[in-house]
């Protein structure tokens, strides 16, 4: 069969960099940090006491209050961004067949906050549970939710994949449309980790940082004295559209995705394979997916965690898919300045891509101190500071728990 060809007509964000799309590449271009002390509860008592936090968000401003009680912070996020992408895209929806039009969303964990906030209810002050735990705490909910409001009938589910959540639902939102099954799908990646049980859950892992003294240089994809990645929340959202359609409609177009990749490391729960095997080939299916070749490649999104293993391993892949042009590549790490969104990680580096692109910018890996004897030097990680580029084809990669891997590919047109 002809495959259809797919484009990006809307976006919308909320994370720890901005409350909007515009505000959010404004902070990320300058290489602005969005850790700082948690806000949210007392962090006193645990060995992470900082994040990168949503600032200023109120959702009573986003919903009615009485519907604030009934969704997990995750779902809030989920909906601030794609009411921003929906309207963004310009079209006219009354128009639309909404049978044609489904939601396909991320998220790794869910409605962790409300079940760690139900079962210390039901321990310490009431004995019994509330009725909407478990459409407030299910992972799948947010996309749900996401069709109803908008009374959209397509195809609709969740990709739970830990950090590769969001980026395994924008793949599947792809596929629906170029295989016939959509014309437009809302799809991206939500959560909302930064809570007691997320923290103190990381922390028994040894997974995050636990440099309390200095927040906002915690977060070291790449350097030397990486001691793990830093917390981070929010959702980015994208209004996939038939190329033929948006062209048609006169629509604003911000990007092609052109293909995709998957696979699994096969070899650690929570350890990336240390050849990077797995994530040589995410790669190398990504860009044959596209009809793309290594060194068309302008610029790569790293999963870059600022974990002391993970932060080796991808280097080694990268040089393995894309051999000498791996060192003119432009390479870097968002959550150097996010921190990890764990399943929404995928949307909102996926939004970093399309920016990139549109503005010829590589945004930073910030906080680079000392050369890791480890990881090749010569690769071009674009530390501390922004640098300008002609930026025309983007990749980004997410890696999960698991040993999931998914590969994004994005096209300037």
């Amino acid at each position: 069969m002809e495959l259809r060809r797919v484009v990006i007509t809307g976006v919308g964000t909320i994370n720890p960099l901005g409350n909007s799309v515009t505000e959010y590449w404004e902070n990320l271009k300058n290489g602005v940090s969005g850790a700082g002390p948690i806000t949210r509860f007392d962090a006193s008592r645990h060995k992470t006491q900082f994040a990168c936090e949503v600032k200023n968000f109120d959702p009573s401003l986003y919903m009615d209050r009485k519907e604030v009680r009934k969704h997990d912070l995750y779902t809030q996020f989920a909906f601030v961004s794609t009411d921003q992408a929906i309207q963004d895209c310009g079209l006219n929806w009354e128009n639309v067949d909404h049978d044609r039009v489904g939601v396909i969303w991320g998220a790794g964990i869910g409605g962790l906050q409300t079940f760690f906030e139900e079962v210390r209810s039901f321990n310490e002050e009431v004995p019994r549970f509330s009725p909407f735990f478990i459409p407030k705490m299910i992972a799948n909910i947010a996309g749900g939710l996401i069709s109803i409001k908008h009374g959209f009938r397509g195809p609709n589910f969740t990709a739970v994949s830990a950090c590769a959540s969001a980026s395994h639902a924008m793949i599947e939102a792809f596929n629906m449309i170029r295989m016939g099954k959509a014309d437009i799908m809302i799809t991206g990646g939500s959560e909302a980790g930064v809570n007691e049980a997320g923290m103190a859950g990381f922390n028994s892992m040894r997974a995050v940082s636990t440099r309390n003294d200095d927040p906002k240089t915690a977060s070291r994809p790449f350097d030397l004295d990486r001691d793990g990645f830093v917390m981070g929340e929010g959702s980015a959202a994208f209004v996939f559209e038939e190329y033929e359609s948006a062209v048609k409609r006169g629509a604003k177009i911000y990007a092609e995705m052109a293909g995709g990749g998957m696979s699994a490391d096969a070899f650690h729960m929570t350890a990336p394979d240390p050849d990077g095997k797995g994530a040589n080939l995410v790669m190398k299916w990504a860009l044959e997916d596209a009809g793309i070749h290594p060194e068309d490649v302008d610029y790569i999104n790293v999963h870059g965690t600022s974990t002391p293993l993970g932060d080796i391993a991808e280097p080694k892949a990268i040089i393995k898919t894309f051999g000498e042009h791996a060192y003119k590549v432009s390479i870097s790490s968002t959550k150097s300045m996010t921190g990890h969104l764990l399943g929404a990680a995928g949307a909102v580096e996926g939004l970093a891509c399309i920016l990139a692109m549109q503005n010829n910018i590589v945004p930073p890996t910030i906080n680079h101190f000392t050369d890791d004897p480890e990881i090749d030097d010569k690769l071009d990680f674009t530390f501390n500071v922004a640098k300008e580029r002609n930026i025309k084809i983007a990749i980004s990669n997410t890696f999960g728990f698991g040993g999931h891997n998914a590969t994004l590919v994005f096209k300037k047109l």
